[in-house]
């Protein structure tokens, strides 16, 4: 079994609607209940910012501080990780406008938030992720990208410089007057970026579909199958040299059409993950809701089973309102496949009896206005 990381304190200042919380912790589960606005999900959304990234929200960090808040929000956490006991200290208190995310990692100030990766790893569910199957492919891409993280800390910095270096190919097209070799050489990094993208996305697909092929959480939730379109579509048995090449021919060839259009039309940034029901062999659009619910919880727990496995250490979940659209036996099971990933959850809900099956493997915790008691 992976080895477990769990959070042995958390202290929040200024977050939301938390003024200041200090929680003590041991390894169990997390259950966290109360009334809808109570401040469930926003202690939820503290422990997503020891993750690089913005949280579960995406939220603006100035929209993180509680208000009247004179300074931004810190979050601490003490737990053992990955490389073993480690103090996070995170948040935006102090920093100029309150926009710079500083990390702190046992007292000593980080180069840049994705240090974090070596001491945990953090996935979610959240309602908010109910639209995954209907909504944009942006919302696919960002998932998957996600999934991607999880396993492979770079992926984050190559998106990132492909996405700085296609504004920068979209402003010299736009102007009218690009200097060819400049053009080129920024096309040249968009398409060592992006194959290294789509390539790394192409193989978090293939480990799920291995695992689900062999266990697909014991077939409470149904299984997924999943795969890429948009771009380059069946040409990835080929080799990376050549997907570059490609992917280079395409941005020369549609630099009149890119500049028309205000925008680069071909590449990963245009890809759409395609989710399908597999024992109904139905798009997941056209699932019903429970139906998607359920797709999406096994494809998290599936993930999340993945990481331990590639890892060796149990990521923290968060999973919020996760029992209200389960009935009593799904749940049940539902908790079960939680306990077995071997890693710590937080979990919420409206009423603390939904969460009766997990008996003593969970600390049971109740939110009010911003307080915490239990």
């Amino acid at each position: 079994m992976p080895h477990k990381v769990s959070l042995s304190r958390l202290k929040l200042s200024d977050f939301r609607n938390y003024a200041g919380l200090s929680l003590d912790l041991d390894d169990r589960h997390v259950v966290l209940t109360g009334e809808n606005g109570a401040g469930k999900t926003n202690l939820m959304e503290a422990v997503s910012f020891l993750s690089p990234g913005r949280g579960l929200r995406r939220a603006a960090y100035a929209d993180v501080a509680r208000v009247g808040a004179e300074t931004g929000f810190s979050v601490f956490a003490e737990l053992e990780g990955m490389d073993g006991p480690v103090e996070i200290g995170t948040g935006t208190a102090g920093a100029e406008e309150g926009q710079t995310r500083r990390l702190r990692l046992n007292g000593t100030t980080a180069k840049t938030v994705d240090e974090l990766l070596d001491h945990l790893r953090v996935l979610w569910l959240t309602p908010a992720m109910d639209g995954l199957f209907t909504g944009g492919s942006g919302d696919r891409r960002r998932f998957l990208d996600r999934l991607v993280l999880s396993l492979d800390p770079e992926h984050g910095r190559r998106a990132t410089d492909y996405e700085r270096a296609m504004r920068s190919r979209n402003k010299l097209l736009s102007e009218g007057r690009a200097d060819p070799v400049w053009l080129t050489g920024l096309e040249r990094q968009m398409a060592e970026l992006g194959i290294s993208m789509a390539l790394a996305r192409q193989e978090m697909l293939g480990l799920l579909a291995g695992l689900v092929e062999k266990n697909h959480e014991g077939g409470v939730f149904p299984a997924a199958d999943l795969a890429l379109s948009g771009f380059l579509d069946g040409e990835w048995h080929r080799p990376a040299f050549d997907l570059e090449e490609q992917y280079l021919d395409m941005m020369k060839n549609g630099r009149y059409r890119d500049a028309a259009a205000g925008r680069t039309l071909d590449g990963p940034h245009r890809s759409d993950l395609l989710i399908r029901h597999r024992a109904k062999n139905m798009e997941a659009a056209r699932c019903s809701t429970g139906e998607q619910k359920a797709l999406l919880v096994g494809l998290v727990l599936a993930h999340a089973r993945l990481v331990g496995n590639m890892t060796g250490h149990a990521p923290v979940l968060l999973l919020d309102e996760i029992a209200a659209h389960l009935d009593e036996g799904r749940r049940a099971a539902l908790f079960d496949l939680v306990d077995d990933l071997g890693g710590q959850a937080f979990m919420t809900g409206t009423d603390r009896s939904m969460f009766s099956a997990l008996g003593d493997r969970a600390r049971y915790l109740t939110v009010a206005n911003g307080t915490v008691s239990g």
